[in-house]
């Protein structure tokens, strides 16, 4: 984490919500990402992820429609970059 004042990204609430796995997988390395202030972007998450690139997009596309991640800015490279929402904002059904 930057600072200790700062309180981890990770929600417990993720693993009541029916996603799948690979979801919640993708979900945790977002979580990672953030508490290390490193950029949520599909380049770094694809340079982590050890699974295939149509499940990392399925967890990324099933995170916003629960709106638990948000796209932010995205390139011509289509390389885009995520902003986790706070859990008060989470579509939970």
């Amino acid at each position: 984490m930057n600072s200790e004042s700062e309180t981890p990204a990770m929600n417990q609430k993720i693993f009541n919500m029916g996603l799948s796995v690979e979801t919640i997988s993708v979900y945790l390395l977002c979580c990672g990402f953030s508490d290390s202030g490193t950029i949520i972007s599909t380049k770094n998450l694809m340079g982590a992820w050890n699974g295939t690139e149509k499940s990392l997009s399925q967890g990324l596309s099933d995170l916003e429609k629960r709106n638990i991640l948000r796209r932010i800015i995205f390139d011509q490279k289509k390389t885009v970059v995520y902003h986790l929402t706070d859990v008060k904002d989470w579509k939970i059904n």
